[in-house]
């Protein structure tokens, strides 16, 4: 797949609207990573919360990958698991924020939302337990997924973030922040 798009071809408020999806889903994934990080801590009554792990979810995956998941869980890897998850997790965060290594960061997002994905395809179509909505076959998962595919595809990197200030260094073309068209 050839990225022959010129970021300064996007109006003001198309670039705008990519980089604060890219913040929003990085966001998500920085806290994500952040809170499984910081576990244990405290509920609002005070009693302690036990530590973050991704056993249970492995052990209850359902998808096309749930006997490997389940495998996994048992297998004795899951403090590796859970300490991938979690830097994971805060890695792509920083990178979509940031704008650093953008593609990187996508890609990253990419795989961990795929093996999310495919660990609890909801093919219920109903209420489930512990869930917030109702879902067949397209989840938030997936949605934010194709929101990052669209981050991938449109190189947001190239719009704003370090991976620009980066580019224009290495090129000498200093720091002008005026290549967005304004249509």
């Amino acid at each position: 797949m050839t990225h022959t798009s010129d970021a300064t071809s996007y109006s003001t408020g198309q670039q705008a609207a990519l980089i604060i999806l890219r913040t929003l889903i990085g966001w998500h994934f920085l806290y994500e990573g952040y809170y499984k990080l910081m576990l244990p801590g405290w509920s609002a009554d005070g009693a302690p919360l036990a530590a973050w792990t991704s056993a249970g979810y492995l052990k209850a995956a359902s998808g096309p990958l749930g006997r490997l998941f389940q495998w996994m869980a048992g297998s004795g890897w899951i403090g590796w698991m859970d300490w991938t998850v979690k830097i994971g997790l805060l890695l792509v965060g920083l990178s979509l924020m940031l704008g650093l290594l953008t593609r990187l960061g996508c890609w990253g997002a990419l795989l961990l939302l795929a093996m999310f994905y495919l660990a609890a395809i909801p093919f219920a179509g109903t209420p489930q337990p512990g869930s917030e909505g109702s879902y067949l076959i397209v989840n938030k998962t997936l949605i934010e997924a194709a929101a990052v595919g669209v981050l991938l595809t449109f190189n947001t990197g190239a719009i704003a973030g370090l991976d620009l200030l980066l580019r224009r260094v290495t090129r000498g073309a200093g720091f002008s922040l005026s290549t967005a068209r304004t249509d």
